[in-house]
């Protein structure tokens, strides 16, 4: 038998959340992924470093899932549930986890200084970072040192955005363009490397997964509960079981960048 919207919807709603896992969902979303496979890229290049900084670890699922780890590996995360689920996972295999929010403040308008020394990391890694702090980025960086990452890029899963929230202004739509993400690297003294772009199918195959990857991922409906959009979790549940899985699109960049 069919599962019901307040089924699917209750279910998804009292899902536990946290670290970086979305292991919840097998089965009720799909997920093209980017053809560069950044989690090998990242691999191999820790395999090839004395000291390197994971920026915004999340869970730290990526980096301990490395065959191997280089002298010195430092991971930076700023929400405390994933500090926790980082720290347990990481710790054991010797990675330093450091609480630390990158976020602007009334004392820092560019963001909180990351707390470590000039030139520290002969490699600074981040997959999907809020912000990147480019002249932070820049300055743990030894000379010849590298930036490896995945960025979300312009309009990612908009699709889903704009359902519940409506159109958005061009500002909104372009934010995160790696053009411009490019252009303030290179201001912050940062050569440009490598850079590839794709956008990627995604598919919701029932409202229970859409809700429980709103509250995972909470910039993309900034205040998200089921009791605040349940007309459009209905309407969407009615969409889904007449015509299909919803279907969007992520946006994602691979960058590399040499100080």
């Amino acid at each position: 038998m069919d599962r019901t919207f307040d089924e699917l919807v209750a279910e998804a709603d009292a899902a536990p959340m946290f670290g970086w896992d979305f292991s919840w969902l097998e089965g009720r979303a799909t997920e093209e992924r980017p053809s560069w496979r950044y989690s090998r890229l990242l691999h191999e290049r820790l395999g090839t470093v004395d000291a390197a900084l994971d920026l915004q670890t999340g869970g730290g699922e990526v980096l301990a899932a490395a065959p191997s780890h280089p002298r010195l590996l430092v991971a930076t995360e700023g929400w405390p549930p994933n500090v926790t689920a980082a720290a347990r996972l990481l710790h054991p295999l010797g990675v330093a986890v450091v609480a630390h929010d990158d976020a602007a403040t009334t004392e820092h308008p560019d963001g909180t200084p990351l707390p470590f020394a000039d030139g520290a990391f002969d490699l600074v890694t981040s997959r999907h970072p809020v912000v990147p702090r480019w002249t932070e980025i820049a300055r743990v960086l030894r000379p010849g040192g590298t930036y490896l990452a995945q960025h979300v890029g312009p309009a990612s899963v908009f699709e889903l955005v704009e359902f519940f929230l409506g159109p958005q202004p061009e500002e909104v739509r372009r934010g995160r363009d790696p053009e411009d993400e490019v252009a303030d690297a290179r201001a912050a003294g940062l050569e440009l490397v490598d850079l590839r772009a794709e956008r990627l199918r995604i598919e919701f195959h029932d409202v229970g997964a859409v809700v429980w990857f709103l509250r995972k991922v909470v910039w993309m409906v900034p205040g998200f509960t089921v009791d605040a959009y349940r007309t459009e979790l209905r309407d969407l549940h009615e969409r889904i079981v007449a015509d299909g899985p919803f279907v969007a699109h992520t946006a994602r960049h691979l960058v590399e960048l040499r100080r």
